[in-house]
């Protein structure tokens, strides 16, 4: 199913079970439809079964949604307290759509409880869910629930709240993350347990013994313990000054907390020049995504922040970003901190959701169903896959969702077929209906200016200004001179926006004196035989001879 299909079958109100592959797009289907059902002044819940998926779309666990907090188990008292809870009543009472994000981790137990809370909210007890829409995300050959000591979890799909729901199932098929043809291949045997000799090849190809990992990989391990070593003991060999950046927050303090513990990056982020790290929210704009990997190449003279060399070769100046919890277009928590991580190590559980170039996983110790896979799964091509060792159980998944998976792919390729039957103008009443039942209606622009649908126009970032007054015809000198700012600092600037293509190279050229483009070439021979992209190394190569702004010219001239 594309993304446009299972986006017309959410529009008709229906509840659905929204899967697919790593990489199929259910995130961003998820927020076209959230865009879709804003404009209509309907605003969903958003929530997700994990502190972490929580911060990822900005929402609140399902557990504090719904009020039930860690209990699973309920008396009608208990349901009867809840409900009287004026919070989650409010909040239960005025919602239209429910989304749960990552279900594959969320037990059927508490599932079933969320489904008995609205029902008594809402006060329609024959109604799953009294009658909200219920949109599923998640894949369940991921990361299962997690069981107490002693107690099995059950899968979501085998609570009573499920099966009475019967929600229609959008299976995703198109793939956006992974577009080697024999890395696709080997996921999807694991998937359909049909794993061969042919497929182990391809792993066994990837073992750190067959091939030389590229240095300061990021590395997956099943347990925090190794990752906490591992980062702490690297960056205390970086002979450098220490920068630190602390978090800050507002808002409701419960809230505050969940979304703490679900931010990638920590309360206390301490980095220093030469640091691996990795980037822990999208930001299209400034072309990086949640699992952009690089390097800190140093700290900006003017705001102090961490300016980090991708391994891409874009260089970004990363300012603090905000997670929030919203809830009906009114944010109730927030935390601000640089979106960044020590990322020499990363457990495979918190990896879930991310996007690698690269990684270097050690699957020996993988103890869960689905484990290996998640980890593989963060990889765009198996040319980015270095194991160090893996296990059986690492390529094994769930056999009960190996069973339930082949019902998913019959369930949407039926609902395919029904939407396929629907005419274009049937389709269209359908969604109207939806939109007229929860109450909505289609927003002017001044209208969403003022449920703050339609964002604010975001404040102009230290490099756009830079680049303003450069577009105006001004050199370095002049900007630095009007900005207030030193010449190196703006240089800094400058070589940014080159490596964003903001700035052609080759317009470049005549702020350069004629002397230095001379010996440009020979400075780029120098910065490529050392292997290297650090001023002070190629600068002592000859003798100190050139500035270190002469020499940051030159690499900027690097393609």
């Amino acid at each position: 199913m594309t993304q446009e299909q299972a986006l017309k079958i959410l529009k008709t109100g229906a509840n659905v079970f929204l899967t697919g592959e790593p990489g199929a797009g259910k995130t961003h289907t998820i927020n076209m439809y959230a865009n879709y059902l804003r404009g209509y002044d309907i605003e969903p819940s958003i929530t997700a079964s994990t502190g972490i998926a929580a911060t990822h779309i900005s929402g609140m666990t399902i557990h504090s949604w719904s009020g039930i907090g860690i209990k699973k188990d309920f008396s009608t008292s208990d349901l009867d307290s809840i409900a009287s809870n004026d919070y989650v009543a409010r909040r239960i009472k005025k919602s239209k759509v429910l989304i749960i994000d990552e279900v594959s981790m969320l037990d059927s137990k508490t599932l079933d409880a969320v489904d008995a809370v609205c029902r008594r909210v809402k006060n329609k007890i024959n109604l799953p869910f009294g009658g909200i829409q219920v949109v599923l995300v998640g894949d369940f050959f991921q990361l299962p629930p997690v069981a107490r000591a002693g107690e099995t979890a059950g899968f979501a799909f085998a609570s009573n709240a499920w099966q009475e729901m019967n929600p229609e199932v959008c299976y995703l098929s198109e793939q956006h993350r992974q577009e080697d043809k024999n890395f696709l291949s080997v996921l999807s045997a694991i998937r359909s347990d049909s794993f061969d000799g042919e497929h182990y090849a391809h792993i066994e190809a990837r073992m750190t013994g067959q091939q030389e990992p590229p240095k300061n990989i990021t590395k997956l391990f099943p347990h925090n313990a190794d990752v906490d070593r591992i980062n702490s003991n690297e960056l205390d060999k970086i002979p450098e000054e220490e920068h630190i950046f602390e978090m800050s927050s507002s808002g409701q303090k419960n809230i505050v907390e969940t979304l703490k513990r679900g931010c990638l990056s920590p309360e206390k982020l301490v980095l220093k020049k030469g640091a691996v790290v990795i980037f822990t929210k999208n930001n299209l704009k400034e072309y990086f995504v949640n699992g952009t990997q690089g390097r800190v190449t140093g700290f900006d003279s003017e705001t102090g922040y961490p300016i980090v060399r991708t391994k891409s070769g874009r260089t970004i100046e990363v300012g603090p970003m905000e997670w929030t919890v919203e809830e009906h277009g009114w944010v109730r928590a927030k935390i601000v901190q640089i979106p960044l991580k020590l990322a020499w190590a990363i457990t495979i559980h918190k990896s879930q959701g991310m996007s690698l170039d690269a990684a270097l996983m050690d699957l020996s110790k993988v103890f869960e169903f689905g484990q290996g896979y998640v980890a593989l799964s963060r990889v765009r091509s198996l040319d980015g896959l270095h194991l160090l060792g893996i296990n059986e159980h690492a390529l094994l998944v769930h056999p009960e969702i190996l069973d339930i998976d082949h019902d998913f792919r019959n369930n949407s390729t039926a609902t395919i077929q029904e939407l396929q039957n629907v005419e274009d103008g049937d389709l269209l009443l359908r969604f109207d209906a939806f939109i007229k039942q929860c109450g909505g209606k289609k927003l002017t622009e001044d209208e969403k200016n003022d449920r703050k649908i339609k964002k604010k126009k975001p404040k102009k970032s230290t490099h756009e200004v830079t680049l303003e007054i450069y577009k105006r015809g001004k050199g370095i000198k002049e900007i630095a001179k009007e900005r207030g700012l030193a010449e190196g600092t703006i240089l800094s600037h400058i070589e940014a926006l080159v490596s964003q293509g903001k700035i052609e190279r080759k317009d470049f050229e005549k702020y350069i004196s004629q002397k230095l483009l001379k010996d440009i070439p020979a400075i780029i021979r120098e910065f490529k035989r050392l292997d290297t992209d650090k001023l002070s190394l190629v600068r002592e190569s000859f003798g100190n001879k050139y500035s270190y702004d002469e020499i940051r010219l030159a690499r900027m001239m690097m393609e």
